[in-house]
């Protein structure tokens, strides 16, 4: 195989070499390009199921966004919270569309396979997208979290899903100049336009690290996530035939390729999530407020009565004093209340404290 086989704007070669979602619905052909190899097929109910082990790592996809959402959500004080917590929702979204695009649950002879296929790369680029917008958010170009903020994502991101989402709807049914034989635009914005949206996103990381932090370690984390971004793409798109063909069939590309990707949006999260610090003046003490006592008052203490008043509804070292009176009780007398134990106000118990202690002349 060799580099100029690959032509700018065409499908003919990616599709032979990896199974896209895509793949079928573009060519001359009625069916589209076919792989020359692809993983096996299972059969479940007189269905079959494509891709199968591809699908085990959508479901755990799945699982591990559900939790990346919770705990970027829990995360109040975060910077960014609001806006990074929307690209793991299409994240979502996406690999929803690919377990269904891919397995065979929605045939590909079926009236809406297109559609979903749309919608499966209108998601792709308003991920890209959205990310691309999350690595603004550390210049403060506005205030995170505002609702100019929020509908600036949502708005341009949907702006962008609806772009591609015509576009390969356009491409697909040939609506004009869009062609099937060289879906240039489709090429375009899959394999340039989102590529530079994620080379961006890293770029300005590295800036807000530099500039910002003081530690670099943050900048290992989105290092592995373009690492394994790029080799998952290289591997479906340069050796997933190979890969298929020395394994016997049993996974291709598409499998490695969807793992890599997982493994690129965790470490995202991983980045994000060290760069940004809970404040903890916001945060709330679970316990409740406790009282404790350190040791005895003396008698002759200013504030002793109000300490035995405590003592008889809060008690000292378990014992109250209510059950040391009635311990005296069983004896036949009670034990006598101190003199300065009376109903008076602290300002007149001092008074008379301060005219017995020194009487006048």
């Amino acid at each position: 195989m060799t580099a100029t086989k690959y032509r700018f704007g065409y499908y003919d070669q990616i599709c032979a070499t990896v199974q896209m979602a895509a793949c079928p619905l573009l060519g001359d052909n009625p069916g589209g390009y076919e792989p020359t190899c692809y993983a096996r097929n299972i059969e479940v109910n007189s269905s079959l199921v494509f891709q199968m082990a591809t699908l085990i790592i959508d479901v755990i996809a799945l699982f591990m966004t559900i939790i990346m959402i919770v705990h970027v959500r829990s995360k109040y004080t975060a910077v960014g919270r609001k806006e990074m917590v929307m690209v793991f929702y299409l994240y979502f979204l996406l690999v929803i569309l690919d377990f269904l695009t891919i397995s065979g649950i929605i045939p590909i002879s079926s009236s809406v396979y297109p559609y979903f296929v749309a919608g499966y790369l209108g998601l792709t680029s308003a991920l890209c997208w959205c990310l691309m917008l999350n690595g603004i958010v550390g210049f403060q170009w506005t205030e995170d979290g505002t609702a100019a903020s929020l509908w600036t994502f949502r708005l341009t991101s949907l702006g962008i899903f609806g772009l591609m989402y015509f576009i390969a709807i356009g491409t697909f049914k040939e609506v004009g100049s869009l062609s099937k034989s060289h879906p240039i635009g489709l090429f375009i914005m899959y394999f340039i336009f989102n590529p530079f949206c994620l080379f961006v996103y890293v770029v300005l990381q590295v800036i807000v690290v530099v500039h910002t932090l003081d530690e670099y370690w943050p900048l290992g984390n989105i290092s592995f996530a373009l690492i394994f971004f790029v080799i998952g793409q290289v591997i479906q798109i340069f050796l997933s035939d190979k890969i298929c063909k020395g394994i016997k069939h049993y996974v291709d590309g598409v499998f490695f390729g969807t793992i890599c990707t997982l493994l690129a949006v965790m470490m995202v999260y991983k980045y994000w999530d060290s760069i940004t610090k809970e404040d903890l003046e916001f945060s709330v003490d679970g316990k409740g407020n406790t009282w404790e006592v350190k040791e005895l008052l003396h008698e002759d203490d200013d504030f002793a009565p109000y300490a035995s008043q405590a003592a008889n509804t809060v008690g000292y070292a378990g014992v109250s004093f209510a059950n040391t009176a009635s311990q005296y009780s069983g004896q036949g007398y009670a034990p006598q209340q101190p003199q300065y134990q009376q109903q008076q106000q602290p300002q007149q118990y001092h008074q008379q404290q301060h005219q017995q202690a020194y009487p006048p002349y």
